[in-house]
């Protein structure tokens, strides 16, 4: 204790594993100094690190909007600890179709081993897409390249300004849909017709839905804004509402864009200048580099943390596992975020369509088009003043802007698409899932 606070001491043990190089990258074979500098910026623009980058992103949405706060009993004059305004206070059940298969709720409805439709579940998760290259015209195979770019941030963004529920969900049968409501919806979104050079912006996988299917607020919302109607069977809703990602955003978002200002890549700077700042700043400062990977997959992790399903060989389905018992097992809040990222990319994506420009393949915040050229700048439009496309994709460094992925021949592409495979994953020459991507 020191002034009345309590003070503690991280330990990272490194022969145990404590740097994953899927977060720290090559952190854990740095010097002692230049790992004590490393683990001290991320301290400071982020929180101490505790634990995996993903339980550190939990513990900074607790740091900035605790659960509690100290309530004064007028009637004894004594404090207490009560509920603090805007926070998820209290451990909340999902609704039916957002629990993961092995929830208590889950076991109670469906017999073990069944396997949930779409109208039973809520499966809203990033894109794994890939274009029918039977859709592929003459002018497209004419071109020499594939090049992927990638969204800066893209979960952290769509967290930005994203109103989320806060308690426990209420359940409502053929409500009018409310674009204000987080929650769940049960409603058929398969009459909606979509040019299929695009992926689908309903479903994951980027193909049309088969029937009625559950779907967060998000993605009900941007089929109204595509002009359609909606009628929602039943939903489950949370009418106590808030931007509780907000600070968290926030905060990642400054600790991103200092640590990519020490590597050199700034806010306003022009996309050739972007772009060749962006091949060189990984080799700028290593020490920065894993700061960098780091703070990506704090937000990467405690989006996911939110959803966490049991761990262990001891577990039985059906049981509950510890992390139900914590305010931020939200897995309600993870299915609004991924969907306001995947809404964000096909409204991108539509306004480049606009244009006559297709994506071939599309993986979670990396999309990949066909260029005569090998750089974004080759295929990205342009107003006739020469400006980006307003609400396309943009190069630039901020959260929501985009960079260069990677670029490979035409015939590499096209190769995968035949096969079946994504280019999206491997644009980069490498397996996006195995760079922790």
């Amino acid at each position: 204790m020191q002034g009345g606070r309590r003070h503690c001491v991280q330990f990272a043990v490194l022969p145990w594993g404590a740097l994953d190089a899927r977060a720290w990258g090559s952190a854990d074979r740095f010097a002692p100094a230049e790992l004590a500098s490393v683990l001290g910026d991320y301290a400071t623009r982020v929180i101490t690190p505790r634990g995996t980058t993903a339980v550190t992103g939990l513990e900074l949405m607790t740091a900035l909007r605790p659960p509690t706060r100290a309530v004064k009993d007028e009637a004894t004059g004594t404090w207490g600890s009560g509920p603090q305004p805007g926070s998820l206070s209290a451990p909340v059940d999902p609704a039916p179709p957002e629990a993961p298969d092995e929830h208590p709720v889950v076991a109670q409805l469906y017999p073990r081993g069944h396997r949930r439709t779409p109208a039973e579940m809520l499966d809203e998760e990033a894109y794994d897409w890939i274009r029918d290259p039977e859709l592929l015209t003459d002018a497209e195979c004419a071109h020499t390249h594939a090049v992927g770019i990638d969204v800066n941030m893209a979960f952290a963004a769509a967290a930005n300004r994203l109103t989320v529920g806060l308690g426990a969900p209420e359940h409502r049968t053929a409500p009018a849909f409310d674009k204000a409501l987080p929650g769940s919806w049960l409603v058929d979104l398969s009459h909606i017709d979509l040019d299929p050079r695009l992926p689908n912006p309903f479903t994951p996988h980027g193909n049309r839905p088969e029937g009625p299917a559950w779907y967060a607020t998000p993605t009900v919302a941007y089929a109204v804004e595509l002009g359609y109607d909606v009628r929602p069977v039943e939903a489950w809703l949370r009418p106590e509402t808030g931007p509780y990602l907000d600070a968290w955003y926030t905060r990642l978002r400054d600790a991103y864009m200092a640590t990519m200002e020490r590597l050199g890549v700034v806010a306003g700077m022009s996309p050739p200048d972007f772009l060749a700042a962006m091949e060189r700043h990984k080799q700028v400062d290593p020490g920065q580099a894993a700061v960098l990977s780091a703070i990506k997959a704090t937000v990467k992790g405690g989006i996911g943390k939110l959803r966490e399903r049991p761990q262990g060989a001891r577990y039985r389905p059906g049981e509950r596992w510890p992390a139900l018992e914590r305010p931020t097992w939200r897995p309600d809040i993870r299915a609004a975020v991924i969907s306001t990222a995947r809404v964000n990319m096909h409204r991108k994506m539509r306004k480049l369509a606009d244009t006559g420009l297709f994506p071939v393949a599309v993986l979670s915040d990396c999309v990949v088009y066909l260029s005569d050229g090998p750089s974004p700048l080759d295929f990205l439009p342009h107003t006739p003043d020469g400006k980006p496309l307003p609400g396309g994709f943009r190069l630039g460094v901020s959260p929501g802007m985009v960079k260069h992925e990677g670029t490979q021949e035409f015939l590499w592409a096209a190769q995968l698409l035949d096969a079946g495979h994504n280019p999206a994953r491997h644009i980069k020459g490498t397996d996006a899932a195995l760079d922790g991507e």
